[in-house]
């Protein structure tokens, strides 16, 4: 397993077209405002303040690039559902996503972030629904696992699986993480590395 022993940030940009050129594959990472984005991007590149964690949903308003060992892009996009801002914001904001999320060509793929906590939200769903529609590829990574009993969480990852199924027929890959037990770290980095190494072999 190769880890992560570059990390560095290339900046903010706010809209696809001002990315960086380079031609490096991105996987994005998105998910309902306080989802624990933040978190986990930190915990995958073992750097505590890398992405900036708040208490106050929708900090993140910029698409944020960082770099890993100088070869591929972890994306940070903003998160969806409940920041509170105005309607003209969240319009910029999800224009900015899905322009993302449609027109950027390096796009490997994207990693939505579910609330382990939570049972199924519709605003998940929609999004979700919204990613296949569009084609984009995606996986689900459930999060914050670590605050709840086993059979919580898997009374809550029932609900989630049984709301995409009514849209779905299949379930897209899962992760469970914690970015406090580091739980799913490794398995997260080993998919990635499937992916660019499955890049690597048609190139």
């Amino acid at each position: 397993m190769s880890d992560v022993k570059t990390v560095e940030y290339k900046g903010s940009f706010p809209n696809y077209r001002g990315c960086p050129q380079d031609d490096m594959p991105e996987f994005a990472f998105i998910g309902r405002s306080n989802v624990g984005k933040s978190s986990l991007i930190n915990m995958l590149v073992r750097q505590k303040e890398m992405a900036r964690t708040s208490q106050t949903p929708g900090k993140t308003q910029l698409i944020n690039y960082f770099l890993v060992n100088q070869s591929w892009y972890i994306v940070d996009l903003p998160g969806y559902g409940y920041a509170r801002i105005s309607k003209t914001k969240r319009k910029e904001w999800e224009k900015m996503i899905q322009d993302y999320l449609l027109h950027r060509t390096n796009l490997c793929l994207a990693f939505v972030l579910v609330d382990g906590k939570l049972p199924s939200q519709q605003v998940d769903v929609e999004f979700i629904n919204w990613l296949g529609e569009m084609s984009v590829p995606f996986v689900l990574v459930y999060t914050k696992i670590e605050k709840l009993k086993p059979q919580e969480l898997e009374a809550n990852l029932q609900s989630i699986r049984s709301g995409l199924l009514e849209h779905w027929n299949a379930l897209p890959q899962e992760f469970l993480s914690s970015a406090v037990s580091l739980q799913g770290r490794n398995e997260i980095l080993q998919f990635i590395e499937g992916v660019l190494g499955k890049l690597d072999d048609t190139h």
